[in-house]
């Protein structure tokens, strides 16, 4: 059954606290002259059998205080002594009772029949042994049980740290436990109020993946129940939306819906270039997250025209032939072709300070006229300058191109002088 199964399974937890024993008792009136108190024992973690020697114990330890009170020293005995009474070592091995044996096994057995288990039997008791009817394990499964341990023990931890005083290595405060948070890989405590400023400004600045422990290198990671305890609801909701998509980010079968007002993780099939949203159901190409266009290549926008051509030039063959198959060999040549134009411009030409047509200086004086819109301007300082009179502009004493008219300027438009001879 399950709980064989999980009894054979071998899996260990290592915890503090155990889920305590519980003595329920009705003094009857005549104790302790003549009688002893009528009691239950019962146990979460004990088997029956185990539970039933430590009945035996008790009723041996009343015998040995026949007429005086024993309550005093049946509660030492359940404290203090009962792992060792039963051979208790670590790891110890959880183990249930089959309920319906126990039934068969109480109704089968005389009133009469004594349960000799001997002082330090615990371990060695046979399962097949009559169990004592006040013996009780009140748990319904293995399983039940092992989570029940599990969630006392953690219980019974935050407890103890909350009533500790800790020294936060941030504020350099002592706190109390109950004002602080550990990570739980390192053991790191930290005050409360000092882990929430902390991450909140990650959360602001978009990383959530850095939410590690303050001291240096320390891998140790918040998790996400401890950062939904410590700050507010709306941070809480970004913080939990970016670990989302960073995640999917490390998958390379992810992409997102292109849509503005979508942008949903879409699953890509391996060696497909078409993605359909389940949300929007718009079909686009998932490598220029343009509508889908099939098996013609990828339009490519005049703003990724330069990165298109960087990429190429660093490209190896192998990824140059890729690029080729995405965009098309003619959109490359395209894209390098206008990339050396406009290197060249800019080295070569000054753009027209009216309507911004690129204009080359061959030779000649400094007043240009664009071949675009007719407008004068000054070479030097690239002002526009009046249709009636454009040279005043170079005869005026105020203009900073006074008597400039003859200069000639570099291709850089950097003013020099002219070497004056002897």
């Amino acid at each position: 059954n399950s709980n064989e199964c999980l009894q054979n399974s071998g899996f260990e937890y290592t915890i503090c606290f155990l889920p305590p024993l519980v003595l329920n008792f009705e003094l009857p009136p005549d104790y302790p002259s003549s009688s002893p108190p009528s009691f239950t024992l019962s146990g979460k973690w004990l088997s029956p059998t185990q539970l039933s020697a430590l009945c035996k114990h008790l009723d041996n330890l009343w015998e040995e205080h026949r007429g005086s009170v024993v309550l005093f020293a049946w509660m030492q005995f359940l404290k203090e002594e009962t792992l060792a009474y039963l051979n208790i070592v670590s790891p110890f091995e959880l183990k249930m009772g089959s309920q319906k044996k126990v039934q068969r096994r109480m109704a089968q057995a005389s009133p009469k029949t004594e349960l000799d288990f001997g002082g330090a039997a615990g371990s060695d008791v046979d399962q097949e042994e009559v169990v004592d009817e006040r013996a009780v394990q009140d748990v319904e499964s293995l399983s039940s049980l092992i989570q029940e341990i599990l969630d006392f023990d953690q219980a019974q931890q935050i407890k103890c740290f909350n009533s500790k005083l800790f020294l936060c290595n941030i504020c350099f405060c002592e706190k109390l436990g109950s004002e602080c948070m550990y990570f739980l890989e390192c053991r790191h405590v930290y005050c409360k109020a000092c882990l929430k400023d902390y991450f909140e400004i990650q959360i602001r600045d978009g990383q959530v993946q850095c939410l590690n422990c303050p001291e240096p290198k320390c891998p140790s990671v918040a998790t996400p129940g401890q950062v939904k305890e410590l700050v507010e609801a709306e941070l809480f909701a970004r913080y939990d939306r970016l670990l989302l998509q960073s995640t999917l980010d490390l998958m390379a079968d992810v992409v997102y819906c292109p849509r503005p007002c979508c942008q949903l993780p879409v699953m890509q099939e391996p060696g497909c270039t078409m993605g359909i949203c389940s949300s929007c159901n718009f079909a686009f190409c998932t490598l220029c997250r343009l509508t889908y266009h099939g098996v013609s290549p990828c339009k490519v926008t005049a703003e990724k025209l330069i990165d298109l051509r960087n990429e190429y030039l660093q490209a190896d063959e192998a990824n140059k032939r890729f690029l080729e198959q995405r965009y098309g060999k003619r959109v490359i040549q395209k894209a390098l072709e206008e990339m050396e134009s406009k290197e060249w411009l800019e080295k070569n030409s000054k753009s027209c300070p009216c309507c911004g047509t690129p204009i080359e200086k061959l030779d000649g004086c400094n007043k240009m006229t664009c071949t675009g819109c007719m407008q004068y301007f000054c070479w030097i300082c690239m002002g526009s300058l009046s249709r009636a009179n454009p040279y005043k502009h170079f005869t005026d004493p105020a203009s900073p191109c006074f008597n400039r008219l003859f200069h000639a300027v570099d291709v850089n438009g950097d003013i020099w002088e002219d070497e004056v001879e002897d």
